[in-house]
């Protein structure tokens, strides 16, 4: 087919990407039949936020492979740059190890905690966290390198945490290479840890990363794989089981974004049933899983799977409170407002959009959902629009 109109281009994008009609209209909150009309030129060109939701939701990095005009990177416009990726950059791609003796595991490991504190904590957490990532990434290399025996695979576990962290702060910026850099030194450092748990921790984060690169079945791969180590939790501590938890929501995450329903609920019913054997009040300390977590998370299912009344419904059973970190309170409630944008509850998506921004400002402004549902919004008139303009400014989108 010649992609000579947005219409068989759109139509093309999509059928690569094995999305349905139904589907992609479900995930950018428009039907099957606007879906088609676009593809049959019935409509018009959509404006720039939702061209913007359509190539996010299909994997396109520029616009133009829609439109047939100007180069347009969409992460330039739905990933906002941080001021210090550039030495968080230069620290990661570092090749030589400096001089001196390294620190010992226990000093290590209480400046690692105490990032991950920082990052669940602040509100403006890849700034705090940017301060602390090249001297962190520098003693956790020289130390998993020159440590012996037992304190070298701990000083190799940490490491796998502080690659995380740089992870977590890359994410949604416009260096995603730097983001695979993460995950494969993290999972590399874990192997050299020779520690199931720290495996497990990779394999979760690593997930991410295929899975936002639009291969549903490499993240179900890794998860596997790590799965395979952790046995079944039974009679194991609070850090098995919770680690064990949280790659059965993986594989949930992963077989949503696929389409899968039956295996996603089926996984995460594994989750929760973890998740509940540690308690109401249990949340890992860095990991954020418990029952709390596994439930925000049943809200992402439902957006995947394009079931927006359920999406919405769980939201509402949410108790965000509840989340002792201020990112993932954030991300839940761009997640919750994902789920009434597909009922075109707009009151309600400029209402938690304004709460995830007061949890973490940072989380909003680099998450390219909240962009793009600012974005969107913004273009209405009367108070959604007005409210949405005020969001849109405080995520640095200049209108």
């Amino acid at each position: 087919m010649l992609m000579d109109t947005f219409g068989s281009r759109l139509r093309t994008y999509r059928e690569r990407s094995g999305k349905t009609r139904a589907v992609l209209g479900g995930l950018v909150g428009r039907s099957a039949e606007w879906v088609k009309a676009l593809e049959s030129g019935r409509l018009l060109t959509p404006r720039l936020p939702m061209l913007l939701r359509l190539a996010e939701v299909l994997g396109i990095d520029d616009l133009s492979a829609l439109t047939g005009e100007q180069s347009l990177p969409v992460a330039s416009v739905t990933r906002a740059g941080h001021p210090a990726m550039d030495s968080v950059a230069a620290a990661v791609q570092r090749t030589t190890l400096p001089s001196g003796d390294p620190v010992k595991v226990a000093a290590l490991r209480s400046r690692v905690d105490h990032a991950w504190a920082t990052w669940h904590h602040a509100s403006a957490e890849r700034t705090a966290v940017a301060a602390l990532l090249p001297g962190l990434l520098t003693d956790a290399r020289l130390a998993a390198r020159r440590l012996d025996g037992v304190d070298r695979r701990q000083a190799a576990a940490e490491l796998a945490r502080v690659y995380h962290l740089v992870q977590l702060y890359a994410a949604h910026q416009p260096q995603p290479q730097l983001v695979w850099l993460a995950a494969d030194r993290a999972m590399l450092a874990a192997q050299d840890a020779d520690d199931p748990g720290a495996i497990a921790a990779a394999a979760w984060y690593y997930a991410h990363v295929y899975r936002s690169d639009g291969e549903p079945d490499a993240a179900e791969q890794v998860l596997v794989d790590a799965l395979d180590l952790q046995g079944d939790g039974e009679g194991g501590s609070a850090e098995q089981l919770a680690r064990l938890g949280q790659l059965q929501l993986g594989l949930a995450l992963g077989h949503a974004r696929a389409g899968r329903a039956g295996q996603a609920w089926r996984y995460w019913d594994s989750a929760d049933a973890a998740a509940r054997r540690l308690g109401p009040g249990y949340v890992h300390p860095w990991l954020m899983f418990g029952s709390v977590v596994v439930d925000a998370f049943g809200v992402t299912l439902g957006i995947d799977l394009v079931r927006p009344g359920d999406a919405v419904r769980r939201a509402a059973a949410v108790n965000y409170s509840a989340l002792p970190s201020r990112t993932r309170r954030a991300g839940g409630l761009i997640d919750a407002a994902r789920a009434h944008l597909m009922r075109r509850d707009e009151v309600a998506v400029v209402h938690l959009l304004g709460r995830a921004l007061r949890e973490s400002v940072e989380t909003v402004r680099h998450q390219p959902y909240a962009r793009g549902m600012a974005m969107e919004l913004a273009g209405r008139t009367g108070v959604v629009g007005e409210d949405a303009r005020e969001l849109a400014l405080a995520m640095g989108i200049d209108w």
